[in-house]
């Protein structure tokens, strides 16, 4: 059932600023429109998610989403919410990025099978052959330069000064609309709110140069509710590439979200009803220890960014951390997800050769790492039934440890008590 764009938007937080006539237009039929996205990257991140989400939502009420890839503008670099110029990246570099967005987009979007089917397009397909003199001839010249320095994006930077490669962006930017309008019928510009000035460039442009009429529609930008910037970990960016952020990690983003965020994510990040949120949301009221809110949040996405036996893998290595899992789902992990589940943990690296003849427990857990200060309190440990290689719990203080207890031919998982791990690389 289609559904009604903007008061989608609404209900879900998601709409900033849209210019008058914007609904008016949506409300007459199939409209098509676009946002841009930065190809800076071979990766989007869960920060470009608000924009997949847009598309997404717009697709759904019967319009035709297209995402522009900034092959061009790529190579200018967008001043926008930036305090340091950009470095600009090569054509190959920046094909390479295109292609694996491209792939990323298209577990959102139907490119296929609908009437108002996906599309990507990039920009540098109609920039390649303009040369710079036809560009100020036939573009800078509808644009004064006292509309340009107006925009935040360009005074935020004037004091410490703006190249005038960045100045220019907004005239760039502002002909993907232009060309769009004039070549595909693109009627409405879409971005985060960050992209409001660059935006309505590509609508006075389209005024003055051809006396047509474009909309523009802005989402607000995701901050958390402490205040820090959201999109980011402790290792920094989290990413839709698994290479970049395992599955696991990318479950966890989202499961640790405070529940004021969790409450913001799951209206922005999931396709759940208005229905579905505020029973989810009573839920976790009535037994906030359940996380019920979060564990919803976080399988959603993780399912539609991965897959369903990623999201799986991710709950089953959470419980491994958590003392629930047992040996044969750590034996099951992926090394990423093992790597990933146990980053963080005191790790000792030693020479696989000690195990070839076997290596006693007790040697391995005193003289070869420092797990435990003595053999005495070692012994005493594995008597007690306290220490666990790989899950399995060992209570012979003679035990020999060979190359036949090693996960992924290459790491040995020491428990001592219930949650003090050790990993042990050889």
């Amino acid at each position: 059932m289609k559904t009604n764009f903007i008061e989608e938007l609404k209900w879900r937080g998601m709409l900033h600023d849209v210019m008058p006539g914007t609904e008016e237009l949506l409300n007459k039929g199939v409209v098509t429109g676009y946002i841009g996205f930065d190809p800076t990257a071979d990766s989007l991140g869960v920060g470009n998610m608000v924009q997949i989400m847009t598309l997404l939502h717009f697709q759904q009420a019967g319009h035709k989403p297209i995402a522009l890839v900034g092959g061009a503008t790529g190579m200018v670099g967008d001043p926008s919410g930036k305090s340091l110029e950009r470095n600009l990246l090569s054509e190959e570099t920046l094909n390479h990025n295109l292609n694996c967005q491209q792939k990323q987009l298209e577990k959102f979007l139907d490119f296929n099978t609908l009437d108002n089917a996906a599309q990507i397009v990039n920009n540098y397909d109609w920039f390649k052959q303009f040369s710079f003199l036809e560009f100020i001839r036939d573009v800078g010249k509808y644009l004064t330069v006292n509309y340009m320095l107006a925009k935040d994006s360009v005074k935020n930077r004037l004091e410490n000064g703006m190249s005038f490669t960045e100045f220019s962006y907004q005239l760039v930017q502002g002909y993907d609309f232009y060309y769009l309008w004039k070549n595909k019928g693109v009627m409405l510009q879409m971005g985060g709110s960050d992209q409001w000035g660059n935006i309505v460039t590509g609508s006075e442009l389209i005024r003055k140069k051809e006396g047509g009429e474009s909309f523009a529609l802005t989402t607000p930008l995701i901050k958390k509710a402490d205040g820090t910037k959201f999109g980011k970990s402790e290792s920094g960016n989290v990413w839709l590439d698994r290479n970049k952020t395992s599955p696991y990690k990318f479950y966890q983003f989202w499961l640790n979200a405070s529940d004021e965020d969790a409450k913001t994510y799951i209206r922005i990040f999931t396709l759940f009803t208005r229905e579905q949120i505020e029973a989810i949301e009573l839920e976790q009221a009535a037994a906030k220890h359940t996380r019920v809110l979060q564990k919803a949040l976080a399988k959603d996405i993780t399912i539609r960014v991965h897959s369903e036996s990623d999201y799986n893998a991710a709950i089953e290595a959470s419980e491994i951390l958590f003392g629930k899992g047992t040996a044969e789902s750590l034996q099951k992990l992926l090394e990423e997800d093992f790597l990933s589940v146990f980053e963080g943990v005191e790790q000792y690296k030693l020479l696989i050769e000690i195990l070839n003849d076997g290596i006693a427990l007790v040697d391995l857990l005193t003289d070869k790492t420092t797990i435990f200060p003595s053999k005495g309190e070692a012994r005493k440990m594995i008597q007690g039934g306290g220490v666990s290689i790989n899950k399995q719990k060992i209570e012979d203080v003679n035990f020999q440890l060979t190359t036949s207890h090693l996960l992924n031919n290459k790491y040995m998982l020491v428990q001592k008590g219930k949650k003090n791990y050790s990993l042990v690389v050889f």
